[in-house]
This record gives structure tokens, sequence and C-alpha cells, in this order.
């Protein structure tokens, strides 16, 4: 099973689920090795108390906490990005992880320049690789994605609307 670090964004944006839909982040931690930075946790805890579509997200991934490991590591003082995003480069680093999950879109470069052997995924990313695994439907995963977009305010993101067009094509 590949080991996946992901960062506080990611998290919250697998938890943003419809009831009808299928559950992106309950699919992700049965199909990775999930290890999660302390720091996340705290964001997670923070943005829980908002009573927004963010807040609900972040309180589905904390409910979720048994099923994944949580790790503390030490913050890299001169990574000039949320402790989140420094405690979960430093750890996908510290372990040597084969995926990192991140949805900071603005920040992928410095992200993707921060990591030694890992692999950066996003969110939409991600999905796709779910719909060729056969774990979601392409037409399941357009609908979540949207969702996520309309949540996150997505819908004028280039790489997400790439990612939508890719998953439109499967």
């Amino acid at each position: 099973m590949s080991q996946l670090i992901t960062d506080t964004s990611a998290l919250v944006s697998l938890g943003i689920v419809a009831d009808d839909n299928p559950d992106p982040l309950s699919i992700c931690l049965a199909q990775y090795e999930v290890v999660v930075p302390a720091a996340v946790i705290e964001e997670l805890r923070e943005i829980a108390s908002y009573d927004d579509a963010h807040g609900r997200a972040a309180t589905v991934v904390l409910d979720q906490t048994g099923t994944f490991e949580t790790r503390s590591v030490d913050l890299d003082a001169e990574f000039p990005l949320d402790d989140g995003e420094n405690a979960a480069v430093t750890l996908a680093n510290e372990l040597n992880a084969e995926l990192f999950l991140c949805d900071e879109f603005n920040q992928l470069g410095l992200i993707h320049a921060s990591l030694a052997d890992t692999r950066l995924v996003t969110t939409p990313t991600l999905l796709s690789v779910l719909v060729r695994s056969e774990q979601l439907s392409a037409s399941d995963a357009q609908m979540l994605l949207d969702g996520i977009s309309n949540a996150r305010s997505w819908d004028a993101n280039s790489y997400v609307q790439r990612a939508r067009s890719l998953l439109e094509e499967s």
C-alpha cells in the first residue's frame, strides 16, 4: 500500500461530500496508508470551529482520525508556507513517502520543488487516479469534483478546469 502524506487543504477537499455522493475520503483511506502531521490536525480543529462547508468538511475528517496515522515533526523555520504545509512537506521527505496530496494551487511549484522523492498530487488528480483504478466511476468523480469546486471556489482555476475536461473524456 502506497504511503500518502496530506496537508490540510486536501483533507478539507476530500471531506466535502453531498449525502448521495461517494465518499472520497473513505476511498482514499482504504487505498493508501495515510499519514498526517499533527500540525494538520490542529489546523483541521481550527477550521472545524466554523459553521460553513469547510468547517463541516474538517469535522468529517476529524471523525476519521482513527483510520490514519498522525505524526509530529519539527518545522522548517525557513519554509515560507503555513505550518500545515511545512509539516506535511517535512514529513513526506522524512518518510520518503510515495505521494503528497495538496490543494494549495497557488503554491504547487514551491511545494513540488520542496519535495525530495515524493510525487505531488492534487485532489482532482487523485479523483482521476481513483477512476483509472476503478474505485470511482468517471461520472461520480465529475460530480465530486463539481461539489468540491463549488465549495472551495475553484470554478475559475485552470488546473481544475483541465482535470474536469480529462474526467469528461474518461
